[in-house]
């Protein structure tokens, strides 16, 4: 009989497994986030599904791949959408929000969720000064409301989806 260790080792993913998940989860993320998109013309901007992934994604896999699931969406999605101006604030931004959310991987709801809506609050925060920058100050006052509902939908979507994730990973385990 394999002891617990063995058992676990077995079961926790290698890192190239890790990666080619974290890619699939960025192109799920780029396709879903294409597909289901609002215009927002006083921003420059459009809302989407994007943090509803980035923030599940990150509380399944840490901090680190959170970040790159997060940033690399965001820039992703911003080339394709033909926002090249944002590509790299998209990267920063998305990459901060994943890294936060990657933290609340923890069994605690109230600390979980709380981590969550900070992560949200940095994304709302960093595109309202990247449309103060890149635009007005107006503008980026302008994008608050939009990107704010964006981040809370991310969230509860997140929330939403996490439990139907972890049951469906460890199913596969």
């Amino acid at each position: 009989m394999k002891n617990n260790a063995q058992q676990e080792k077995m079961h926790k993913p290698n890192q190239l497994q890790q990666m080619v998940f974290a890619a699939v989860l960025i192109a799920v993320n780029v396709v879903v986030s294409r597909v289901f998109i609002i215009p927002v013309p006083m921003t420059h901007g459009y809302l989407n599904l994007c943090d509803a992934i980035i923030l599940a994604a990150a509380v399944i896999m840490g901090p680190r791949w959170g970040a790159a699931i997060g940033g690399l969406s965001g820039f992703l999605l911003d080339l394709l959408a033909g926002y090249g101006q944002y590509m790299i604030f998209s990267l920063i931004v998305h990459g901060l929000e994943g890294f936060i959310a990657g933290y609340a991987r923890t069994s605690n709801k109230l600390i979980q969720i709380l981590i969550l809506l900070i992560s949200a609050l940095v994304m709302v925060a960093g595109y309202w000064a990247v449309d103060s920058i890149l635009y007005t100050p107006a503008a980026g006052l302008a994008g608050v409301v939009p990107n704010l509902f964006q981040g809370l939908a991310g969230v509860a979507v997140a929330l939403v989806l996490l439990p139907i994730a972890r049951k469906s990973l460890n199913r596969n385990n």
